[in-house]
């Protein structure tokens, strides 16, 4: 089938290299003209395990441009992945899905085109993208002025997307389920063709990511556009609520004296619960837990409705950051002049991206309290300094520089080459040796025997 990506970001770009991997002709569109020249030298813009190997190898049926006309005509399938980001009131900012809808309108020319909803948006969102198309259409000038024009029909679908940053490839190609929804049962019959090699794994996997052994088919979810929307929402908020759940239950956990390591294995183990997202720390970040309960709140919020689970989960995973800086000052005494040392500056590890990074907050509220801050991360460096000039001097390029003289150090992100760290190596750099595991993962026993003072996230 031929297909466009409108975007490429996280979701746009492992959407159109998946399918093109997968033997559909697809062209993604971009405005960022950088990154469509990176992406045609087989470039990936950005840091995503295995990406730039299947670029390699879906590059035949791939075409990168800054040109809807080049992508949307013809197009069986318009993807539109553009950004979602949460307005001042929590809603979500959908002037970039406005601009792409009018901008596909303009480019339609097929008999029938599903355009289809990849970005995460409010719950109507189909409804409203599809006015707006039909209102561009209506209006294109070479329409207005060509009667003979051949038909071109088209639909919008939501098909929202579950993948995991850093192991988005993996949750593309051997998906839990796929959700499309739809009010035209020809859209949903487009887009379940153009999923049949998922949905039946008849495909060959790329070498770097074989299937998974117990993977043989993958669960299609046919709905209406509403539930299809709200189904995005409500898997994420409900991820988010137990992140915080275990969170807050670790704070309990240390003050009558129970190991949250424990507790969570032993809820965890129960099939009803499941242990994954079981993990306490300094809580979640990235660029979809906080901007969707955000948007859930405001949405149900618009039908006067209050969602206080969700206002909680929220609550408890900003005070985790706020934990992390009152253990440091509860141990240290004075956090005035002290230097504090944070691995890890991506929100999880194996991504580059920064966007609601626990670390940040955790810096920046260090800071105001006048302690003088030191960041590493080993894949994520350059961005920071990209995107946070203002805190770039905070930044070291080794773990030397953050050791060297140190009061406390946090571990943020559960990178692995902090994991396998010499930490013996590093104890007699620093003023104290002191630890906060803020991912609950380092052995305490070990880190004690080596020398340092191990403090948990654990109230």
């Amino acid at each position: 089938m031929k297909v466009c990506v409108v975007g490429t970001g996280y979701v746009g770009l492992t959407t159109g290299v998946s399918l093109a991997f997968l033997g559909h002709e697809v062209t993604c569109v971009d405005l960022d003209q950088e990154k469509v020249d990176m992406l045609r030298g087989g470039r990936c813009p950005i840091y995503e395990p295995g990406m730039e190997e299947l670029l390699a190898e879906a590059a035949p049926n791939l075409t990168f441009t800054t040109s809807y006309a080049e992508g949307v005509p013809g197009a069986d399938v318009v993807f539109v992945a553009v950004q979602t980001p949460s307005a001042p009131d929590g809603s979500p900012d959908l002037r970039y899905l406005r601009s792409a809808a009018e901008s596909v309108a303009q480019s339609l020319d097929h008999d029938f085109t599903v355009v289809v909803n990849k970005s995460t948006v409010p719950i109507g969102s189909g409804n409203w993208v599809d006015a707006i198309l039909r209102d561009s259409f209506a209006t294109r000038a070479d329409r207005a002025q060509d009667q003979d024009a051949r038909p071109c029909e088209f639909s919008v679908a939501s098909n929202p997307e579950f993948l995991r940053e850093g192991n988005a490839i993996h949750d593309t190609l051997f998906p839990d389920r796929i959700v499309i929804g739809s009010d035209n049962p020809r859209a949903l019959e487009v887009l379940n063709h153009l999923y049949r090699p998922l949905i039946n794994q008849t495909f060959t996997p790329p070498t770097f990511q074989p299937r998974p052994d117990d993977t043989t088919a993958v669960p299609l979810v046919s709905t209406d556009l509403a539930s299809a929307e709200l189904i995005k929402y409500a898997a994420n908020a409900f991820l988010a609520l137990k992140i915080s759940y275990v969170n807050e239950i670790g704070q309990l956990a240390g003050k009558v004296g129970a190991d949250i390591t424990e507790v969570a294995r032993g809820i965890g183990l129960d099939q009803r619960i499941g242990s994954r997202f079981l993990e306490p720390g300094v809580g979640w970040g990235g660029s979809c837990f906080g901007k969707d309960t955000k948007a859930l709140i405001a949405t149900a919020s618009e039908y006067k409705y209050d969602m206080p689970i969700v206002q909680a989960a929220r609550d408890v995973n900003q005070r985790q950051r706020e934990i992390a800086v009152e253990r440091l000052q509860s141990e240290l005494r004075i956090l005035k002049g002290r230097k504090i040392g944070l691995l890890g500056v991506a929100f999880k590890p194996n991504t580059d991206d920064l966007r609601d990074s626990p670390a940040l907050d955790i810096a920046q509220l260090l800071v105001a309290r006048g302690a003088r801050v030191k960041l590493h991360d080993p894949i994520a460096g350059d961005r920071f300094r990209r995107e946070y000039p203002e805190m770039a001097p905070h930044l070291s390029d080794t773990l030397d520089g953050v050791f060297d003289d140190c009061d406390a150090v946090v571990l943020v992100t559960k990178w692995a080459q902090y994991l396998e760290l010499d930490w013996g190596k590093f104890v007699g750099l620093m003023r104290t040796p002191i630890v906060l595991d803020g991912r609950n993962v380092l052995d305490q026993d070990r880190m004690e025997r080596l020398g340092f003072r191990y403090l948990s996230m654990a109230g």
